[in-house]
């Protein structure tokens, strides 16, 4: 697909892995719209990008419907859409202080799925819109799972769950959208130095870095940001979820 002016909203989109995906749609030549809740760093990197920032709670379908329509109005039908807003608390099912409260878990799935989903429902109906190309595509949704929705860690029960749940809407979206011209992806990353991460110790960094087979350390948003404008550009990536994550297999703790 092409990038030139094509319309492109990014989640999450104002730190970590979704301003690495915003900067590289960006200098591809993507129109590109911030959609956060965090509106000061939003507005400071949709300024670097010659982009929009607008406030959205993925969580919200009003939410989402007003900033997708503000999108639209500005930059046109959307023709990209990354999905990388999340969260990602550690929690028990059984912990020290008794069992894990349903409100915790169910905060995960709305964010991390049900937020996804929201998105995804939203630019699909956006890129239906649009004039398809020669090979009758109009627009392309990459989701962000993780590698927790494999090989989930001791005390994160909502998150593998909910990144779980992404990875299988990534086939089954891609199929029922394959009519529209859609194509549906999912990266799945591993260790990365999201703000997160960049706030610990170095000394936990470089412990963390050491499980990582090849090579030891952790990944960059922007090599988060090439994979997504490689599943842009490559016209039969479709379906598919790609593992970003060095070879890394997580251990149970």
């Amino acid at each position: 697909m092409e990038f030139q002016n094509v319309p492109a909203i990014v989640t999450g989109g104002a730190s970590g892995l979704g301003e690495g995906a915003a900067r590289a749609l960006a200098a591809a030549g993507c129109k590109v719209a911030i959609l956060d809740v965090n509106k000061e760093q939003g507005e400071k990197v949709a300024a670097e990008l010659g982009g929009i920032f607008l406030h959205c709670d993925v969580t919200s379908a009003d939410s989402a419907e007003a900033a997708v329509t503000a999108a639209r109005e500005a930059h046109g039908p959307c023709g990209v859409a990354v999905n990388c807003a999340g969260i990602a608390p550690a929690a028990k099912i059984l912990g020290r202080e008794g069992v894990m409260p349903l409100e915790s878990f169910s905060k995960v799935v709305q964010v991390n799925l049900i937020g996804t989903f929201n998105i995804l429902r939203l630019a699909a109906a956006d890129m239906a819109q649009r004039e398809p190309n020669d090979d009758g595509e109009r627009g392309v949704i990459i989701n962000t799972a993780s590698v927790a929705a494999y090989e989930g860690q001791i005390g994160q029960a909502a998150y593998s769950a909910s990144k779980g749940g992404v990875v299988s809407l990534t086939l089954q979206a891609a199929r029922e959208l394959a009519r529209e011209g859609i194509r549906v992806n999912t990266i799945a990353p591993g260790l990365f130095m999201t703000p997160m991460l960049a706030g610990m110790p170095e000394e936990v960094q470089d412990s963390l870095a050491a499980t990582l087979p090849f090579p030891k350390r952790l990944g960059k948003p922007e090599e988060f940001g090439m994979m997504v404008d490689q599943m842009v550009r490559n016209p039969i990536l479709n379906g598919e979820v790609i593992r970003l994550d060095c070879a890394l297999r997580m251990a149970p703790k």
